[in-house]
């Protein structure tokens, strides 16, 4: 399993087309092959930055899903909004620690 995290830092006048388009294509994104979860999170003190945490299958899934019709439909929009370079992280889960 693949944990991809992307902090995306918009222009503060971006917030509500960037939510708006999120909201709009969230299901299609979670019901891509291989997307297994998807959250959309908000910093808590600055409240342009968003962060997506989805599941991967693979990292081949992902790509696949970076090569589609919908990806370049939704970034293409997105990138449009940012204020600074998004950052991403593609990770995997070495340890849960339970209480």
């Amino acid at each position: 399993m693949l944990i991809r995290v992307v902090r995306m830092t918009f222009k503060p006048e971006g917030v509500a087309e960037f939510l708006e388009n999120f909201q709009a294509n969230k299901k299609s994104i979670r019901n891509s092959p291989g997307c297994h979860y998807l959250e959309l999170w908000q910093d808590e003190n600055e409240k342009n930055i968003f962060l997506t945490h989805s599941h991967w299958e693979s990292e081949e899934m992902l790509n696949q899903y970076r090569d589609s019709e919908l990806f370049k439909t939704v970034w293409s929009f997105t990138k449009t909004l940012f204020s600074e370079k998004p950052l991403a992280f593609s990770s995997r889960k070495v340890e849960e620690v339970e209480k």
